[in-house]
């Protein structure tokens, strides 16, 4: 029975070989460089005594082949060997004439994707001007008040072949309108346009708090925006179901993959009441985890994670293609693990998380820069976290082999755990009901509470070192970084540009489509009351952000959170 489990996964690779890595070298052939490197380790070359019979089955149903079920070894036959990740770094500030100079520093640099950051007051649905801005206009990322600013922003910029990722959530559907407004007016319909918007609501009541409306009508507004896309934007990711935030707020790595899965289940029902086929639209559900410190979980936590969502994808919603069960996921490194104590040793953590991604299998990656514990970064730390994932990309040879660690017991046993772990937690929140019963109960937010107060108390304790904080700390020998301060007349520009579209649009035009938005709004939801289409032509109209966002606030009130102690 050993030789006979043997030769089936002889007979595995090489069907592999022939099947989905020929297709895939077809479409994307490899790098020169990677020719001399053995693509692929299997038990097969484990030494000169073939391994128990047991491991051979326990590699075959658990671990696979890269690019096939259950997608444990990667998304992808060849991995890297064919193409790198798409390397972002997060940026955007001020007005969207200066995020839009960053931006194009940042692909003149070698950049192959945007990544966006807005500012407080557009994340939560506010005008520049309104007075509840005041203080927060173009501080944290980008003002974005309407279709002009997303204009400004994306001068120049070429929409069918950069990919653009923009994280805001609540008022999401409202800054994708932009975008795919922006591209008609260019002559790029929204066939052609690629990118992500994070659009994951339910994760800002446990974890980031920008929020407006309560969870019921968040997710529609999700739902109804991943539905739209499915028909008529087709190469954009209408949803990044997030981990980030979450583990960021001090949850565990087993806590973020549960919660992250439970929300993507959530809109995943959502969008299947709404009459669409979950192989029309879970292909192009996206995500972004946190990559922190422990080296070797988190690098087994995308494999783990991996696995986990195509069987859910598989025995739970009944997905028959390929794609529709493999979890894609852009990685941000762990920006809760950056310290304001001695910047510079933030390169060598955020060096060591991006290792960890690279290892663990991810599509899209984004270093979080050494002086982000100080404020937005300067050109010069952005260029730094760039060249440390070229540096991986291209010096280190982790690249040629796809998915290194397999096979090692350590990270095997890791795998096996977060994934047992994440899975007790989605059973818990099912038998609750679901995330939104979760969230509305608290009981979320209270794990990630617990979660975080046990682990600052090992940093208290000294038990957790973390390096120039609570050890090896030299006060005499720090080095002052530059510090990047955003325009404070930004507040002033925006407060004209607005002064002068209301004067200069056709107002009775974004009446009539804020009417529109508004009956819309009240109807029930589901298939026949989709809000993208009123969303749309109200930005087409020129409406800003807040009008939109103010209809809606009218119809669906605030949400107000519970308590959590």
């Amino acid at each position: 029975m050993q030789e006979e489990t043997q030769h089936m996964l002889a007979e595995g690779l090489q069907r592999w070989e022939a099947g989905d890595l020929a297709e895939s070298i077809r479409r994307a052939p490899e790098r020169p460089e990677t020719q001399t490197v053995q693509r692929l380790f299997t038990p097969l070359d484990a030494g000169p005594q073939p391994p128990p019979q047991a491991d051979q089955e326990w590699y075959l149903e658990r671990l696979g082949f890269p690019g096939q079920f259950p997608f444990t070894r990667g998304v992808q036959p060849t991995m890297y060997r064919s193409r790198f990740w798409t390397m972002r770094q997060y940026a955007g500030y001020g007005t969207a004439a200066e995020a839009n100079a960053r931006f194009q520093y940042l692909l003149s640099q070698g950049q192959t994707g945007l990544s966006v950051a807005f500012d407080l007051a557009t994340q939560i649905g506010y005008d520049s001007d309104d007075p509840l801005a005041a203080g927060e206009v173009g501080q944290a990322g980008v003002a974005i008040d309407s279709l002009a600013d997303m204009e400004a922003m994306l001068d120049g910029i070429p929409l069918d072949k950069v990919s653009i990722s923009m994280t805001i959530n609540a008022p999401a559907s409202i800054l994708l309108a932009m975008v795919i407004a922006a591209g008609e007016k260019r002559g790029v319909p929204a066939n052609r346009l690629t990118g992500t918007i994070q659009n994951d609501i339910l994760k800002e009541y446990v974890a980031r708090g920008t929020y407006i409306f309560p969870p019921g009508p968040s997710v529609r507004l999700a739902a109804d925006t991943i539905a739209y896309c499915a028909r008529h934007v087709p190469r954009w990711n209408a949803i990044s179901v997030s981990g980030y935030h979450i583990r960021d707020a001090g949850s565990t790595a087993s806590q973020e993959m549960a919660f992250a899965i439970a929300n993507a289940m959530s809109y995943a029902d959502a969008v299947l009441a709404r009459g669409v086929n979950i192989d029309d639209f879970a292909a192009r559900i996206s995500w972004i985890f946190n990559t922190q410190n422990n080296f070797f979980e988190e690098a087994a936590k995308y494999r783990a994670l991996r696995r986990l969502w195509a069987t859910i994808l598989r025995d739970q919603y009944g997905a028959q293609k390929p794609a529709s069960m493999t979890l894609r996921t852009h990685v941000q490194t762990g920006g809760a693990t950056l310290t304001a104590q001695q910047p510079l040793n933030n390169i060598a953590r955020a060096g060591f998380q991006a290792l960890a991604s690279v290892l663990g299998g991810m599509q899209s990656l984004a270093l979080s820069c050494y002086d982000e514990a100080l404020a937005l970064p300067t050109e010069e730390a952005q260029a730094t976290a760039l060249r440390t994932q070229q540096i991986i990309a291209h010096e280190i040879g982790v690249t040629e082999v796809v998915d290194p660690l397999a096979g090692s017991y350590y990270v095997e046993a890791l795998t096996d755990r977060l994934e047992a772990e994440a899975r007790a937690l989605i059973e818990k929140i099912k038998e609750m009901g679901g995330s939104i019963q979760a969230i509305e109960s608290g009981w979320m937010q209270q794990e990630i509470a617990d979660s975080a107060w046990k682990y600052q108390q090992a940093v208290e304790s000294g038990r957790q070192v973390i390096v120039g904080v609570n050890a090896f700390q030299a006060p005499g020998e720090e080095r002052p970084v530059g510090i990047f301060r955003p325009d404070p007349e930004t507040y002033r520009v925006q407060h004209t540009r607005l002064e002068q579209l209301r004067l200069q649009r056709d107002n009775a035009a974004v009446t009539a489509a804020l009417a529109r938005l508004r009956s819309v709004a009240q109807a029930p939801g589901g298939a026949e009351s989709n809000l993208l289409p009123p969303i749309l032509d109200a930005v087409r109209a020129y409406a800003t952000l807040g009008e939109i966002c103010g209809v809606l606030r009218q119809e669906w009130g605030e949400y107000t959170p519970p308590t959590v102690i």
